[in-house]
């Protein structure tokens, strides 16, 4: 089972679903070809991706196929540091709290948000809360 202590290093991009496609957000797993899941909110996305990982992995073991590793980005450490206002910082840590969530969940996922918004290629959706592995 040492492949499911990898479920939270496999990488993954979320990004918005228009009004059209169902609205709320897609989370998908490059390293995992066909593994996505979806959610009302990014972070909604990442349990549910987690959940659709699980699945791929489980897939994986019981049909025999190999286990992807997690692809590790080239010289990305996963962490920075940001130096802002701290008006800016007051108030993003009262949204987290208002949203129960810590400040870096809020802020990944309004990171993750924002590079969605800009790609406009996002799949059609088939319906609410399904999802795939």
């Amino acid at each position: 089972m040492t492949e499911f202590a990898n479920i939270d290093k496999y990488p993954f991009t979320i990004r918005p679903l228009s009004v059209e496609d169902g609205g709320g957000f897609l989370i998908e797993y490059p390293d995992l070809p066909g593994c996505h899941s979806d959610g009302e909110t990014p972070e909604q996305a990442i349990v549910n991706g987690r959940d659709a990982v699980r699945s791929y992995l489980l897939s994986c073991r019981k049909h025999g196929d190999p286990i992807p590793k997690p692809s590790s980005p080239a010289a990305s450490s996963g962490q920075f540091r940001v130096r802002m206002p701290k008006s800016l910082h007051t108030r993003l840590a009262a949204q987290a709290e208002r949203e129960g969530v810590s400040l870096n969940m809020l802020v990944v996922a309004a990171a993750a948000q924002a590079l969605g918004q800009r790609d406009t290629t996002a799949p059609r959706k088939k319906s609410r809360g399904r999802r795939a592995a």
